[in-house]
């Protein structure tokens, strides 16, 4: 009897759903799509109604004929692609080449890949979703025609390899509207006073607040020293205590842009190594002693929704692991917003009782990170709230008004396990003092600060992510690639975590903001995400959302070609030589960041990393250590003296010298920068042992 053909997208996935289905299936990978448009040209036949006109992707020719000789030889076909619009495309793609009914039962999809969901996907086929189709066919039609019309004009009147997206373009765009504010930002001083105080021996840092109730803002060191001077013979008088209870609510489960936020701020992740490793345990990993297993849930999802099943593992886990105590009464359950799409549940582990450290031996560092991560949000999502007591004071020193807060914790609830991380740093805390009205303070020290107000910040890529989501731009599938694609160009670039605009992404966003400014709206952008929904949703029709689009596109590009003249962007000279004809080498940009080139290319074709010396000295040999990059773009420092000199290190070495052994002091670049000695952490590893 013949088997039943079951065709995935990757190896990996591939090998873990055969583990489940065993005997009388053969499954197989397609590596992804394999039919597609043609990337010598536009392939949209405009005046056929938008027709794509779809080729087998180069190279792939050989695995569409074993593909078609695997379907001619199976009882039944099951296209089992991811459960989203690109995984829907992929499935119909295929049911064309291979000659698929597409109103037949053949799809089939899960949200998790475990034994249970592949096997009632099994039983449960469906026909290919034609909406969901559309809705990628639509996307694909407009980012081609966009990308395809903007792009030469660019090339033409800037450079050649520029590019331009509809959402690439918009997150460019938002970077460099940032750094205009940045650059437009006049800073104004101010200044703060600062009472330490004291109830026996313990302190009570208190803030000046205003003259006789009213706020008072202080904007220069005068007026802070008059009162400062004036404080120095009042008493200080505690005028008012209010006591409170505060709860803090658990975090909901990750989507997509929320684990990307939080690997970015706790780990120090970019969007597209968060990605990577959560598609891995997604797919499938070879866990010691129980074989290849599907660890996590579909990874690009912006649904809070969780299986009854899922919360229930949570629960129990809970209640046996960390008590009764820390179960909530009832589950807890997540809205999630309007415009999400509901078709797959929250990201999560597939498993919850294979704790991280469970089952750390068998995944690489990057697969054990987001693992945790996920697993602990996961849990914590579903484990009582946090309480605090919280006090509040008003002290008063004459006409001089004063404010201090505290908190304690009541009950730590789910920040046992887990606490979430923010963009930016809050106000450090105090612990209560316990204070009664009326009572006296004595003085510790009043000082005086001087401040200015700081510029917004850059993007990172976590609040980047978080602000295309907010603004409805993109979806979870696009966020990473977007990131990736911009950096690529050279229209940003990494300043440790800030993301940058370069002279090149500033003229880029300013053509396309003056002549290309629907492209570039965030709102415009944002209506075209909710059109793209509702042709999902079976609401519009795809192709009658491209002809409105069209015309008008057309013919801003055609008045833009005439406007715009051409722009000339000088490469940045170095104060390196070229050493094989002379002349001085400039500064390119390219796929893996900033290179040196010989500028009179294509003469001599010189080109060469740029060297990064550190201002240390090798341990080893005592030559210069510079800054290098691996091959997956991951920074290390190595000697000059290479091959000579093996000396290498993840971490920066400094000029500091360990007060202990001697040894060269080291910087951790994932860490806030904590250095240590290599040697006396090894020790007290040892000892630990």
């Amino acid at each position: 009897m013949s088997e039943k053909l079951v065709i995935v997208e990757s190896p990996s996935k591939a090998t873990t759903i055969k583990k489940y289905l065993g005997k009388g299936y053969n499954v197989v990978a397609s590596m992804g799509h394999v039919i597609d448009l043609p990337k010598s040209q536009l392939a949209i036949d405009v005046e056929n109604n938008f027709e794509p006109r779809y080729i087998t992707i180069r190279g792939k020719g050989d695995l569409v004929k074993s593909l078609k000789k695997d379907a001619k030889n199976a009882s039944k076909i099951y296209l089992a692609t991811d459960p989203d619009r690109e995984g829907e495309a992929i499935s119909w793609h295929l049911a064309k080449v291979l000659g698929v009914d597409i109103h037949s039962k053949c799809r089939i999809t899960f949200n998790e890949i475990t034994k249970k969901a592949v096997t009632a996907a099994i039983k449960s086929p469906r026909e290919i979703d034609e909406n969901l189709v559309d809705a990628q066919q639509a996307r694909r039609v407009l980012d081609r025609i966009v990308g395809y019309k903007i792009s030469p004009l660019l090339w033409k009147k800037v450079k050649k390899g520029l590019s331009a997206g509809r959402v690439q373009s918009v997150a460019t765009k938002l970077i460099c509207d940032r750094e205009n504010e940045i650059n437009s930002f006049t800073e104004t001083e101010y200044w703060t006073i600062d009472a330490q105080l004291l109830k026996g021996k313990k302190k009570i840092a208190a803030k000046f607040h205003g003259i006789s109730g009213k706020k008072t803002e202080l904007a220069n060191q005068s007026d802070a020293k008059k009162i400062t001077d004036a404080l120095q013979s009042e008493k200080f008088i505690v005028t008012s205590v209010k006591k409170s209870k505060k709860k803090k609510a658990s975090p909901p489960p990750f989507i997509t842009s929320s684990l990307q936020q939080e690997a970015g701020r706790k780990l120090g992740f970019t969007t597209a190594r968060t990605m990577q490793a959560a598609q891995q345990l997604y797919e499938g990993i070879n866990i010691k002693g129980k074989g290849h297993i599907g660890l996590i849930t579909y990874m690009r999802t912006d649904s809070l929704r969780l299986s009854d099943d899922a919360v229930a593992e949570a629960r129990a886990y809970i209640g046996a692991h960390y008590g009764e105590k820390y179960l909530p009464k009832s589950p807890k359950i997540y809205k999630t917003k309007k415009s999400a799409q509901d078709a797959h549940e929250a990201i999560r582990p597939s498993y919850t009782e294979l704790s991280p450290e469970a089952i750390k031996a068998s995944l690489s560092p990057d697969q054990f990170k987001i693992y945790k991560l996920i697993w602990e949000r996961f849990v914590a999502c579903q484990m009582a709230d946090a309480s605090y007591d919280v006090m509040s004071a008003n002290i008063d020193a004459g006409k001089y008004n004063f404010k201090t807060s505290g908190q304690s914790v009541d009950f730590d609830g789910f920040t046992l396990l887990y606490t979430e991380s923010k963009d930016s740093e809050d106000e450090k805390i105090s612990k209560i003092v316990p204070l009664e009205e009326g009572e006296e303070l004595g003085v510790s020290a009043i000082e005086s600060n001087q401040h200015f107000t700081q510029p917004p910040q850059r993007y990172t890529e976590a609040s980047l992510v978080k602000t295309l989501e907010e603004k409805g731009i993109g979806r979870p599938s696009t966020y990473s690639p977007t990131i990736t694609t911009i950096i690529n160009r050279g229209y940003v670039v990494r300043n440790k975590k800030n993301l940058v605009p370069t002279e090149l992404g500033m003229i880029v966003n300013s053509l396309m903001s003056e002549h290309f400014e629907n492209i570039v709206d965030v709102a415009f952008t944002a209506n075209m995400e909710e059109n793209l929904d509702k042709i999902e949703e079976g609401n519009e029709n795809w192709r009658n959302i491209i002809a409105e689009f069209y015309d008008p596109f057309i013919n801003t590009v055609a008045l833009a070609e005439e406007k715009i003249g051409d722009i000339e962007i000088k490469d940045e000279e170095s104060d390196v030589m070229c050493e094989k004809c002379g002349a001085m080498m400039v500064y390119k940009h390219g796929r893996f960041g900033k290179f040196l080139a010989c500028p009179s290319f294509p003469k001599c074709r010189n080109a060469k990393p740029i060297i990064k010396e550190v201002g240390v000295k090798c341990p080893d040999c005592g030559k210069e250590i510079i800054e290098k990059k691996s091959k997956k773009g991951k920074i290390f420092f190595g000697c000059t003296g290479y091959p000579d000199c093996s000396f290498t290190s993840w971490d920066r070495p400094t000029n500091d010298i360990c007060p202990t052994c001697g040894n060269m002091m080291y910087e951790k670049l994932t860490r806030g920068n904590k250095k240590y000695c290599p040697v006396c952490s090894q020790k007290k590893d040892n000892r630990e042992k």
